[in-house]
This record gives structure tokens, sequence and C-alpha cells, in this order.
């Protein structure tokens, strides 16, 4: 029996198949050399930028990063994929097909030794009110059924659609200050009500943050994968900011 992990990557928001081909690149390149970084994975949401399961069909401009994961599965590297806002709608694809520990919302995983809240973000400190309305309508069991219903290429092209629209609306930099400041204080408050956990790591915010608590407990925030290789490392003894090139 190997180990458990001591040297943890953790990724979020890739936003593949909407961010630029050359982020798509870089992050192949950097699941090839996963094993050289670490010796665990951990994707906080928004890996794609729409991600969902049908019964039988599984979005076709993901196949090479699907190949990517599942090889590196392959290399008895585990991953963990926590869904985010833009891919929560995983299934058994994720987990029995490519044998990945995937969570629709947040989860509590052991990390190179140490206990984490790992959160894509959305929902839990959210500054509008219609982030707030949309995290409630696309988490909803009878707004999945619905889309289930519709034809996967209208469903994907309705949801990239809706994507590219959302994301013109949320580049307001006071609005992200505020979410910024607003995680990491809720980051905090959750660690102070929780003894028993070491770390939280949230995203969705796509800014890079580490906050060192004492007793080397820490937040942190990987930031945004498609803004440079940006990523985190997680080890026994502390929590880095890393970018990959």
């Amino acid at each position: 029996m190997s180990p458990p992990p001591s040297r943890v990557l953790v990724v979020a928001d890739a936003h593949l198949g909407q961010a630029p081909a050359a982020v798509g690149t870089l992050f192949h390149r950097f699941i090839d050399q996963v094993p050289d970084l670490g010796d665990a994975l951990v994707i906080n949401g928004d890996l794609f930028d729409f991600w969902f399961e049908y019964g039988a069909v599984i979005p076709r401009r993901h196949f090479g990063t699907v190949a990517k994961l599942h090889a590196l599965r392959g290399r008895g590297i585990p991953i963990t994929f926590v869904g985010g806002n833009h891919d929560r709608w995983g299934g058994d694809f994720l987990i029995h097909d490519l044998g990945i520990a995937f969570y629709a919302g947040e989860a509590e995983v052991e990390l190179a030794g140490r206990r984490a809240f790992v959160a894509h973000g959305d929902g839990l400190t959210e500054q509008h009110w219609s982030a707030r309305l949309m995290h409630r309508v696309t988490r909803h069991p009878a707004t999945i059924r619905a889309f289930r219903m519709l034809h996967p290429d209208l469903g994907f092209w309705v949801a990239h659609m809706l994507s590219r629209r959302l994301a013109d609306n949320t580049r307001d930099r006071a609005v992200l200050d505020r979410a910024e400041r607003a995680q990491a204080e809720y980051a905090a408050q959750l660690l102070g009500r929780r003894p028993d956990l070491d770390l939280a790591i949230l995203a969705h915010t796509h800014r890079p943050a580490l906050l060192q608590l004492a007793n080397g407990r820490a937040y942190v925030n990987p930031g945004a994968f498609l803004d440079g290789g940006r990523y985190a490392v997680v080890t026994t003894s502390g929590v880095e900011l890393k970018t990959f090139t």
C-alpha cells in the first residue's frame, strides 16, 4: 500500500473551452508534469468553462483534457475534483470511468496529512444579487432535470452563450476586490469556529491569496490557472503559491 500523498497540487479556474487555446496547451503540459511536481492533484472548480454529463454524452471539446486526466490516474496519481459554478454537473463518467473523487459542492478531505475544507467559493460570499440567484437556480434539481431534456448540442450552445455573457458582467474591479476580501473573511471565520480544520481552500475570485494563521493553519486561493498557470502546493509543513510556465 502506497503512503498517503505528502505534496498536493491545487489548481482552479482554467475555464477550458472558453479560455484561449494556449491555456489548454499549458494545462496539458502541467498535467504531464504533475508526478514530478507532487503526488496528488486537487481541481477546485471551473477547470472547464462548461461540463455537463448526460447519460451517454460528454463534452467533445474536452476530450483531450479528459484523456490527460485518465492517463494521470493511470500513473497512480489521485485526483480530487470539486465542481465550480461552471462544471459542478459531473457524475458517473468522472467517478467511474476516470476514477476521480468528484464532489458537486464543498468537500472536507485530508491533504498531505492536514484536514481541509475545499469549495470553489461560488454562493459563499457573492457580492451581487444576480450571482446569488444564478447559484440557486443552477443547483436546483428541477433546473438540472430540465436541462438534461435538451439535445446536448443545444444545451452546450446555451451554456456557452450564457457563460460568455456572465464573463462580460464580472470584470468590475471593485466587485472583484470586495469578493476577494469577503472570501478571506469567510475563510478566517470558518477556521476560527472549526478547530478541527487546518486549511480552507477556495477559488472563484481568480485572485491568488495565502493567509497564514496560527498553528500552521491557512486559507489559500490558488488563483486562476488561465492567468499564467497559477496553482498552489500543500505539504505537511505549509502552503505555497506557484506559477507553471
